[in-house]
């Protein structure tokens, strides 16, 4: 599960059909965790497109993320983490609205 840390975090939820995903994103360069496993054992064959917030914005490698995820099928799961990330970049910096929005 999502570990207790005194880093400060950005939080940001997202949605998608019946999924939730409840995100907490440092600065930094850490493995990203989602339900207590890496971004890559839970998500073997999509998790690079997870990380399309952070291509758009050009934050590779400056940002890692812990994610509480319920609900829904893995590709609902896979949509609401990716809008939690976005969500959180924006509140990082407002200059990403623009960016992640003409990205769709």
């Amino acid at each position: 599960m999502v570990t207790k840390s005194n880093k400060k975090y950005t939080s940001a939820l997202g949605r998608r059909k019946s999924a939730v995903a409840r995100l907490k994103l440092f600065t930094g360069k850490e493995v990203s965790m989602v339900n207590g496993k890496t971004l890559e054992a839970y998500f073997p064959t999509t998790h690079t497109f997870v990380g399309k917030p952070f291509i758009e914005t050009k934050t590779i490698g400056k940002y890692y993320f812990e994610a509480k995820i319920i609900g829904g099928g893995k590709e609902g799961q896979r949509e609401a983490l990716t809008l939690a990330i976005a969500r959180a970049l924006k509140k990082i910096d407002i200059d990403f609205n623009l960016v992640l929005r003409q990205a769709g």
